[in-house]
């Protein structure tokens, strides 16, 4: 049982990545065999190539991510353009409607996605969102799976007034969504110890090293003027590392573009969005398989010295139904970097995605694309012909482990801190359940930090020992469940919004999974299971915002109140899941896994996760059980003669 054990199930990887045989097409690429050789780039990312998919024109003409966007932000109408709504994305919002009110007008709105690299929520920045969702927003604040806070329900009239007063206590909105590096992810648990720090650390340096350096922000939501407090993280980090100079630094290998603005996204930024995943050798609670790049902490023997970086490639959850050029996939190992080379060897990284990423097909724009066509061993020659070293072999390291950091655990610096499970990432007041107010009420007495958990929880850290029993009281007054009393099927679980507010969702995702987390737990009882635990994870459509593909059993949403399901996932998030069914509906749940956990239940190994079970005993196997005992399953199509 993963926590019965402090959610350290210490099993090893049995794979790392699932691919289709089928190869992406992509751009033509030189790649080199010599790392001295200079790598270069066919067309200048700051000249118009012909014919740019629309996207890319749109970026290319938008003076670096400022129009159609100032104009449209001024005009009286309670919506913005095609145009202006995708350059929006960039400063960090996206507009939506509520799908579920019929007719006109329709009720245009905004989501607000914070950027915040390591999950890092200071208390000063908790109580200004808990302030502006309550005065401009739908009363609710939701954690996402990359550690940090969206804002539903601004008008546009108030967008102003919410960037501006992010901005100006010291947080941002910019690159939080976008054909940019998003949110750096890292691992929450805030030990202090010196492997952890150098994870955050090293979160906030990425983040701050790959932020976009156009002035739209401040000009359209400052009216021109600096933020009156500068990002924190680039407070901490900037100096330090020297990042604005890294930044800029031209090794003279193309990695550095001659643009005015961007020096490493120039006017088209990159093919799609890139996300960036920092963590410690073992601890494997964000996903680290899941980003572009993958970096994890390496150590000198004795555990004192921050080494370098073993660095990993080509991860990306999203795809599209019925398109087998689409596919979730889990990273390549890419190599081991020495600290002192990894800005460099990132900036490289980047410059290989936006010079040969596929900017025609936005489908397969993704630097997983570009991975798998390669090859993981000619990417790595790309990348080192930008950076003009060989990168060293990938180090030997411990076996993963999955944990959620739930519940009162020890700092080692003499404080505590406390993982506070929330269902879905939804922050909310309702009936007897006030999580919210509770969490007002703890930043208020004690203004302790908090920080955003990768599986849509939070955790309240550097708590004196002496306070834990005030917290715990406040926790229990508002009506939350002490940790013993949370399913562990719900805190191993994660669903994306969906409907009503997201445009691209199929079905129900967040709304539905209480509802599937009782009834799976149901057939798990009625099985003689009901010690089980399986890591589930629901999404409304196959783009894969809950990161579905990696879990031990997935629900991803094709049609109104039906799902695909996925079975095979690692427990310890090494490897994607494989595609059991589609089109189950909803009302035969219960009748489509018990056949699958009946199996699993009567051929299992001792202290085999469902996930891996799947994994060893295989497609065909499990078909052959449960077919004739499922409702909606239909025989795997033969293959088409060619």
């Amino acid at each position: 049982m993963r926590f019965s054990t402090l959610a350290l199930l210490p099993l090893a990887a049995s794979g790392f990545v699932v691919s289709p045989s089928a190869r992406v097409a992509a751009p033509p690429l030189r790649v080199l065999q010599d790392p001295t050789e200079k790598a270069s780039t066919s067309v200048p990312l700051t000249e118009k190539a012909a014919k740019l998919a629309k996207i890319e024109e749109l970026k290319r003409v938008s003076s670096n991510l400022l129009q159609p966007l100032k104009d449209e932000m001024q005009t009286s109408e309670i919506f913005v353009n095609k145009d202006a709504m995708q350059i929006l994305k960039y400063h960090g919002s996206y507009m939506q409607t509520n799908r579920e009110k019929k007719g006109k007008p329709k009720d245009y709105q905004f989501m607000l996605r914070l950027k915040q690299p390591a999950g890092l929520l200071p208390p000063d920045l908790f109580l200004l969102l808990d302030d502006l969702s309550r005065d401009y927003g739908q009363g609710d604040l939701r954690a996402t799976t990359r550690q940090c806070f969206q804002l539903h329900g601004v008008m546009k009239a108030d967008l102003k007034t919410v960037v501006s007063s992010i901005m100006n206590i010291g947080s941002s909105t910019v690159g939080a969504c976008g054909d940019v590096s998003r949110n750096v992810m890292t691992t929450p648990a805030p030990f202090k110890s010196p492997e952890y720090e150098a994870a955050r650390e090293w979160s906030k340096v990425f983040g701050h090293l790959f932020r976009p350096m156009t002035p739209a922000f401040s000009e359209i939501w400052l009216d021109g003027e600096k933020a009156a407090s500068v990002e924190v993280w680039g407070k901490e980090v900037g100096e330090k590392y020297d990042i604005d100079n890294v930044m800029k630094h031209d090794n003279g290998r193309g990695v550095v573009l001659p643009h005015p603005v961007e020096p490493l996204y120039g006017d088209r930024y990159l093919p799609r969005k890139f996300k960036i995943g920092v963590t410690v050798a073992g601890d494997n609670s964000l996903d680290i398989y899941t980003n572009d790049i993958g970096c994890v902490v390496v150590m000198s023997e004795d555990g004192t010295e921050h080494l370098g970086f073993n660095v990993m490639v080509g991860g990306g959850m999203g795809r599209t139904h019925n398109k087998e050029s689409t596919f979730a996939r889990a990273a390549d190992h890419l190599g081991y970097v020495p600290k002192e080379d990894m800005m460099e060897v990132m900036k490289c990284i980047i410059a290989a995605q936006r010079d040969h990423g596929n900017r025609d097909v936005r489908a397969n724009a993704r630097m997983k694309y570009l991975v798998h066509t390669l090859g993981i061993d000619n990417f790595r020659k790309l990348v080192e012909s930008y950076h003009g070293k060989k990168i060293q072999p990938w180090r030997e390291q411990v076996p993963w482990k999955y944990a959620d950091w739930m519940g009162w655990w020890e700092q080692g610096d003499g404080k505590m801190f406390l993982g506070v499970h929330v269902d879905n990432g939804r922050v909310k007041d309702e009936g007897e359940f006030r999580l919210k107010s509770a969490l007002r009420a703890i930043t208020e007495k004690y203004m302790r930090p908090m920080v955003m958990s990768p599986t849509q929880s939070i955790i309240i850290s550097d708590v004196d020992p002496s306070d834990k029993d005030g917290i715990d009281a406040i926790l229990r007054s508002h009506g939350i469940l002490d940790l013993p009393d949370v399913d562990p099927l719900a805190r191993l679980s994660m669903a994306c919004p969906a409907l009503p507010l997201c445009g691209l969702a199929q079905t129900e995702a967040e709304r539905r999974m209480p509802d599937y987390i009782s009834r799976v737990r149901s057939v798990l009882t009625g099985l003689g299971l009901e010690g089980d635990e399986i890591m589930m994870r629901m999404t409304g459509c196959p783009n894969g915002c809950a990161r579905p593909y990696m879990a031990e059993l997935a629900f991803v949403g094709d049609g109104m109140d039906t799902y695909q399901i996925w079975l095979g996932g690692s427990p310890v998030l090494t490897r994607t899941a494989w595609p059991y069914m589609a089109k189950m509906k909803d009302r035969n749940l219960e009748a489509t896994l018990k056949p699958l956990l009946q199996m699993y239940k009567e051929h299992r190994h001792e202290h085999e996760a469902f996930g891996d079970f799947c994994h060893r005993v295989g497609e065909a196997k499990i078909r052959e059980y449960a077919e004739p005992l499922t409702p909606d399953m239909k025989p795997k199509p033969k293959p088409k003669k060619k």
